[in-house]
């Protein structure tokens, strides 16, 4: 729906690997980029310099000659001004606001034809349901109007709209009629997708279509069990979870979600952990209260023949960062398509079942200090590849309930990464800890030092701690193994057995090893 796009650069760090990629995009779509070098207030400012960096940026993704002659200003956003000259700061946003008006073209539109609009992304009310966005490519729309909808598989279907709305700022507000080039939002169309086009009935005209790509991902959803639960969040019961779920579909139309026989469980299903991690943060931020099992592929069965889904991975890394990353592809089973230089950095391409994607991301970003920027998109569906390990460390189980305290994780830390520091609250079950060997570890960070009346001189001793792993929610989605739980709170993040006591883990242990037995 864009014409333009503004390239924000920090006048002191310069251009940055994600400024590599969305400028990328940007450049794909044929918009036209307008430079604005950012924060010149700052004292390490410096701004031409990190101009012509951006200029050889915009060489080196082979950018024609019309997007590298860029238009540019200097701006402070904190001090409110934009400026051609950094020497001389101005007093307003006016230059910024008028380079946009005169460089970035209009929308290539025909108002007096027939109505078409491409549907590119959907809302939810729960008052009038489904809201229709995108921008009118041709034509005019007003509350009242019959329309068809061109959908998938040739369908056509017959609607009409019951209001038109504007974005106004941060909002929307009621018109009584849109013209071509206006991005809109139409109530009244129950049925509509992603990738439909709104049409005149006398003339039906489809749009190409934009495909939604199907979930590759899944994970089970279900309430938060643990003994700290509902001490914070809001919304709390498999109902709560579950409407929320439901209404989440009405405009997220590339999740899943199934019911799991038997069990309040709910599976759900999307593009990738950062899609299903969106919608989890979302979620706790709204007051939430859930845990949420290992992502596991989606399998689906061809005559017979097990398939997976494999994805095209491309990174763009520093050649002196190679070797980290063929070692951590290679190793997950990927199979490199094409390797290429480009300016600066090394392009590659790998071909890899979405199984070895689980955590890569992390470890490619620890290995490469950063450098490395990532991209996956679906591919296909093959047949499914052999195993591929997994977390290479057992962990630390808590055995107690109660707070962790220094005196029990002093004793604890030379053989293990610690995942919460003293006064933490813990319980039996929990997850406090990463182990420096393979195999689970249950432990007591409540353990505290019996007080004597005896001293003996050199007995004590400070203890130093060294501050506990925080992991992002994507991290600890990706870190657990599959008897493991990732519990989500408003505030906190937690990892944790399914089986929260220690007889009932071991129990399930030797179930396991009679069934693998036999």
């Amino acid at each position: 729906m864009a014409d333009g796009a503004l390239v924000l650069i920090d006048a002191a760090e310069g251009p940055m690997p994600q400024t590599r990629f969305v400028l990328r995009k940007a450049l794909e779509c044929g918009l036209q980029p307008i430079v604005v070098i950012n924060k010149i207030d700052r004292p390490d400012a410096r701004s031409r310099v990190v101009l012509d960096e951006t200029f050889d940026l915009f060489l080196e993704l082979g950018a024609d000659d019309s997007a590298a002659e860029f238009p540019y200003l200097f701006a402070s956003s904190r001090q409110g001004f934009a400026t051609h000259d950094p020497e001389n700061p101005g007093d307003s946003m006016v230059p910024l606001l008028d380079m946009v008006v005169e460089k970035v073209p209009g929308p290539l539109v025909d108002v007096d034809a027939p109505l078409q609009m491409l549907v590119t992304t959907l809302d939810h009310s729960e008052y009038v349901g489904r809201i229709a966005i995108g921008r009118i490519q041709s034509g005019k729309v007003r509350p009242g109007q019959k329309v068809t909808l061109a959908q998938s598989d040739d369908t056509l279907t017959q609607a009409q709209i019951v209001s038109v709305q504007l974005f106004d700022k941060l909002g929307r507000g009621d018109v009584e009629e849109a013209t071509a080039g206006d991005i809109c939002a139409l109530v009244g169309l129950e049925q509509i997708e992603i990738g439909d086009t709104v049409c005149d009935p006398q003339d039906v005209r489809p749009l190409p279509r934009l495909e939604v790509d199907e979930p590759t991902l899944e994970m089970v959803f279900t309430i938060n069990s643990s003994p700290l639960a509902g001490r914070e969040g809001k919304f709390v019961t498999t109902r709560h979870v579950r409407e929320r779920l439901e209404r989440e579909l009405e405009k997220n139309v590339a999740l899943r979600v199934n019911p799991i026989e038997n069990s309040d469980a709910l599976a759900v299903a999307g593009r990738g952990i950062l899609h299903l991690s969106i919608l989890i943060e979302t979620m706790r931020r709204e007051g939430y209260e859930l845990s949420v099992g290992k992502p596991r592929v989606i399998m689906r069965d061809n005559d017979g023949v097990t398939e997976e889904p494999f994805e095209t991975l491309s990174v763009e890394v520093p050649p002196d960062r190679l070797g980290p990353i063929m070692e951590l592809v290679g190793a997950r089973r990927g199979k490199m398509v094409e390797m290429a230089s480009r300016g600066a950095l090394s392009h590659l391409t790998f071909s890899i079942p979405a199984r070895g994607l689980i955590g890569l991301r992390t470890r490619m970003l620890n290995a490469t200090q950063g450098t490395a920027v990532i991209h996956h998109r679906f591919e296909a569906y093959r047949p499914m590849e052999g195993d591929i390990a997994g977390r290479a460390n057992g962990v630390l189980v808590s055995l107690v309930a109660g707070k962790a305290v220094a005196f029990g994780l002093d004793g604890l830390q030379d053989r293990a990464d610690m995942f919460v520091g003293p006064g933490d609250e813990v319980y039996e079950g929990m997850i406090v800890g990463e182990n420096s060997r393979t195999g689970d570890m249950d432990v007591n960070p409540t353990k505290e030092k019996k007080l004597t009346n005896m001293r003996a001189s050199g007995s004590d001793r400070n203890i130093l701690l060294k501050p506990p792993r925080e992991m992002s929610l994507e991290m600890a989605l990706e870190y657990i193994a599959e008897d493991e739980l990732v519990e989500i709170t408003p505030t906190q993040l937690r990892l944790r057995k399914i089986l929260l006591s220690e007889a009932d883990r071991r129990r399930a242990g030797r179930r396991k090893a009679e069934l693998v037995g036999k």
